[in-house]
């Protein structure tokens, strides 16, 4: 901006201040002390161009499908095609799921989300004395390729995008995977979809670990070779900043605390031998989408242009696919409310926007009712026709990044990117992300935002509807969602089948293939797959690398 703009803008600004604004606080002041954002971004009463000094069209912002990518990561963006649209789901046995998905798909969803029981997440078998209980009580149960083929059963793997929320155990969802697409004949170049296999954020937030942090690191970097080479249109990670918000953290520390394990796992490939460019155009990331609408859009977008600038300016990326961020949204878990359980509804359309505006790839909306169950059919029907009233009703598909050049947004991202890149040196000067977590310093910062929220809203500083504030009325849902505690047996029945059936000595064998590559530093997946084919369960090949790798023990942040 030019001087003499600025002055001129700086003179009419003195000027409404002195004969509107005053005036206005001296009769009424103002509702409250303090406006700002939940990453302590002071909000002010309006934006105008002097709160972009320095700010450069082409460097900031540019246009869609370019460099820095601010302004989404495709040209078209939802004018040439809509957002994905995946309702994240999973529970009991895989004849249950599968029945849901087909539902979902039938109802127009666009893509396939598995939620799996923390068992599978675990890597234990159903029948594993650690699983009793927990059986496909928060999502599907999966012990071996029987269960895999009856969970995609009438499904098009060559047709959907596939996304599989697992982490400690990615490695041996992805081989069930590719082994019931190989049995089918469908090849692995044809099959589409993602592995959260994000296994850093599950020290820092979330828990569903088995190996030690650089045990787990290892396990990654081959899952990266193989499928560059076997599995091409797999996104082979999905950054996950989700959990982390989940647990705590505000926007700024969600986006830097993403974006940390994001450089730990290209450095990581990297030493591995892997060049930079091989891989990096298939590494997504996951985002939560929280209720501070604005703060939110920013997230996004600043998460979009620091990413490409990291990977061309730290890492020496020469491909512009290996710059861009794509991503997945989820609707925030921690906002939902079991009080007034249809207040979530509006939650949910809100961040969904958000998400929306701020340029996401694929999309889950929370169903009214999680904060008490597993959604109900009736619930995730209208969380995906909220997705689909805003695709097709609203108009906010129809321009490209519609917030683009609000003086608002623009600061919002700048000063979300500054506080982002503070995190960041400090996680550098610690020395990454990995000895960062393993120093137990993102745990705490997490905690400490984590308590900070909750006491504004003991305090009524922060106001939750029908929790805090406005809590008359609403009665609780009596239609909610259970699992049969009888699929537990069911699914133990199924595995010992499996068991019985298959070649012992061949499998047998196998396993100890698996383990032999994870000890002599051979890539993991090619034994792995060769154990989904010999029959191996889930449980008997995450015990083989348990046997190498160890079980990672927390430390205490407190």
């Amino acid at each position: 901006m030019a001087d003499d703009d600025r002055t001129a803008i700086q003179s009419a600004r003195k000027s409404w201040e002195a004969r509107k604004l005053a005036p206005a606080l001296k009769r009424g002041g103002e509702r409250k002390q303090k406006f700002e954002t939940t990453s302590g971004i002071e909000i002010n009463r309006a934006y105008d161009p002097s709160d972009l000094n320095g700010f450069d069209f082409t460097r900031d912002l540019g246009f869609p499908g370019d460099y820095p990518f601010t302004r989404g990561v495709q040209p078209t963006m939802y004018r040439g095609r809509l957002w994905t649209m995946r309702q994240y789901a999973g529970f009991g046995t895989a004849e249950e799921s599968n029945r849901r998905y087909r539902y979902l798909f039938d109802q127009g969803q666009t893509g396939l989300s598995v939620a799996f029981d923390l068992p599978t997440q675990m890597g234990r078998d159903a029948d594993h004395e650690l699983a009793r209980g927990e059986v496909g009580r928060v999502g599907v149960s999966i012990c071996s390729l029987a269960d895999m083929e009856t969970l995609l059963d009438g499904l098009p793997l060559d047709k959907i995008s596939t996304s599989m929320t697992i982490n400690a155990t990615a490695s041996i969802l992805l081989a069930l995977y590719l082994v019931v697409a190989e049995r089918r004949g469908v090849g692995w170049d044809k099959v589409n979809g993602t592995i959260q296999n994000d296994l850093l954020k599950e020290y820092i937030a979330r828990g569903t670990y088995i190996y030690p942090p650089r045990g787990s690191m290892r396990i990654i970097t081959d899952i990266f070779s193989f499928a560059s080479k076997e599995v091409p249109n797999w996104n082979t990670i999905s950054i996950s900043g989700y959990h982390i918000r989940e647990a705590g953290s505000t926007a700024a520390q969600e986006l830097a605390f993403t974006l940390a394990d994001g450089i730990a796992y290209v450095d990581a490939a990297i030493k591995a031998g892997l060049e930079v460019d091989s891989f990096a155009s298939r590494l997504s990331f996951f985002f939560n989408v929280h209720n501070n609408f604005f703060e939110e859009i920013a997230k996004f977008r600043a998460a979009r242009r620091m990413w490409a600038r990291i990977m061309k300016e730290r890492f020496g990326a020469k491909d512009e696919r290996s710059m861009m961020m794509r991503f997945h949204a989820q609707t925030a878990g921690a906002t939902l409310t079991a009080q007034q359980v249809d207040n979530n509804v509006v939650r949910v359309t809100i961040q969904a926007l958000a998400a929306v505006l701020g340029g996401a790839q694929s999309l889950h909306t929370n169903s009214r009712d999680e904060a008490l169950a597993l959604p109900t059919e009736s619930s995730v029907l209208l969380a995906l026709r909220t997705q689909q009233l805003i695709a097709y009703e609203s108009g906010v598909a129809d321009t490209i990044d519609p917030m683009g050049g609000s003086y608002f947004v623009e600061s919002l991202t700048r000063q979300l990117e500054q506080k982002a890149g503070e995190y960041l040196e400090k996680i550098d000067d610690l020395g990454g992300a990995v000895a960062a977590i393993e120093r137990g310093y993102l745990q705490r910062e997490i905690q400490n935002s984590a308590y900070l929220y909750q006491r504004e809203i003991e305090t009524k500083d922060r106001i939750i509807v029908g929790v805090n504030q406005f809590t008359s009325g609403g009665e609780p849902p009596t239609d909610i969602l259970k699992v049969n505690p009888e699929l537990e047996d069911k699914q133990k029945r199924n595995v010992a089948k499996v068991r019985a059936e298959r070649d012992s000595a061949k499998a047998a064998k196998a396993l100890e293939r698996v383990e032999a590559a994870a000890r002599d530093g051979s890539n993991v997946m090619p034994p792995i797959v060769d154990a989904v084919r010999s029959w191996c369960t889930l449980g008997e090949i995450a015990d083989a690398m348990r046997r190498v790798f160890g079980e990672y023990k927390p430390i205490n942040t407190l």
